[in-house]
């Protein structure tokens, strides 16, 4: 996961002298791939660096390993510089010189995946590090959250920065906004399973599905008990059979799977039972082999998780994505790697011996 996460790593300088960002896409030997699902998109995101962010945030936190604070600040310079004077984020860069991608669908300016994502990962490099242009773009950007619509899998990533500010920054003025937001999240649903948006039909997709979890992780901050309620009757309709069947669809993304076992965990900690926390691991054995390929997913001794399972094989690529949010669903993994390892940036990470 962090080996792959810095063989992907380069630096941006337009963006400032210490500025990095992360390739989008790799291959099996490391090499990087451009993104092109639609259309020529560009070589970095702020998506993916803004996930990538707040995952090292914790690393440093936790193990306090100076490569992990100057990966974690020079990625934050690469999500600041993005940001455009009106608070809003631009997604790609269409190369290493810093070309930004000023108008593609997946790269403009808006409510977006990317906005939001922003907002997560700055928000928490501002509390971690107390860095006053965070904490700017931070409140900045959120002016857009607060005043305009989003769909229930982006809404779901602003009360996740609303969640943390209130908490750990007291930011309290953001409280009604995000009473109103987990009030949106609940409704939009069918049934009791919740959905992605207004005008999804059928089984929701799993990819960034965290409604669940979010809720649940409410719940306490706003005194709104009914909210793990809402929570655990739609994890028992689409989470739980996923888990059961080791995420037997077609194709299953770590995405999809990082997804469930955030809202597992959190429905453990919210109603402090079991039965979660049992669904919860069985999900993180998707990524050692539970799983439609009966093939581990994270390659311990490269270092790096493979971007999915399709018609039970594994594929060969790995990017940004999947090992961010492997790094996150198996995060104890990652602090280990993370204690252990020398400066990637110093010394190019290598494969581990075969054993034996």
């Amino acid at each position: 996961m962090l080996r792959q996460l810095a063989r992907l790593t380069r630096p941006i300088p337009a963006a400032g002298g210490d500025a990095l960002a992360i390739a989008v896409y790799g291959d099996g030997g490391g090499a990087h791939i451009v993104a092109k699902e639609s259309g020529f998109e560009g070589v970095a995101c702020v998506d993916d660096a803004a996930r990538l962010l707040d995952v090292l945030c914790d690393v440093w936190a936790r193990t306090k390993q100076p490569w992990a604070e100057r990966w974690a600040r020079g990625v934050l310079e690469f999500v600041l510089w993005m940001q455009e004077p009106d608070g809003r984020w631009i997604n790609f860069v269409y190369d290493w010189d810093g070309t930004r991608n000023l108008h593609g669908i997946t790269s403009a300016t808006g409510e977006s995946f990317w906005h939001a994502r922003a907002l997560v990962g700055v928000s928490h490099a501002w509390l971690t590090f107390a860095d006053e242009r965070a904490r700017d773009a931070v409140l900045s950007g959120l002016d857009h959250a607060v005043s305009k619509p989003a769909p229930a899998d982006v809404r779901a990533l602003h009360i996740l920065t609303a969640r943390r500010l209130i908490a750990d920054a007291g930011v309290t003025s953001l409280r009604p906004a995000m009473l109103g937001w987990v009030q949106e999240l609940a409704a939009c649903r069918d049934g009791d399973v919740l959905k992605n948006n207004d005008e999804e039909t059928g089984p929701p997709h799993l990819w960034a599905h965290i409604q669940e979890g979010v809720l649940a992780w409410s719940s306490t901050l706003l005194d709104e008990p009914g909210l793990v309620d809402v929570a655990a009757r739609s994890a028992e309709a689409l989470v739980v059979p996923a888990v059961d069947a080791r995420f037997a669809a077609t194709s299953t993304s770590p995405y999809d799977v990082a997804s469930c076992i955030y809202s597992l965990d959190r429905l453990s900690e919210a109603t402090g039972e079991q039965r979660w926390a049992a669904l919860a691991s069985d999900a993180r054995a998707w990524f050692n082999g539970r799983n439609a390929a009966a093939a581990p997913v994270y390659d311990r001794r490269r270092g790096r998780v493979a971007d999915g399972i399709d018609e039970g094989r594994v594929s060969e690529n790995s990017g940004a994505e999947s090992n961010i949010v492997a790094a996150e669903a198996l995060l104890d993994d990652a602090l280990d790697v993370a204690r252990a390892l020398e400066d990637p940036f110093a010394r190019p990470p290598v494969d581990l011996p075969e054993p034996g």
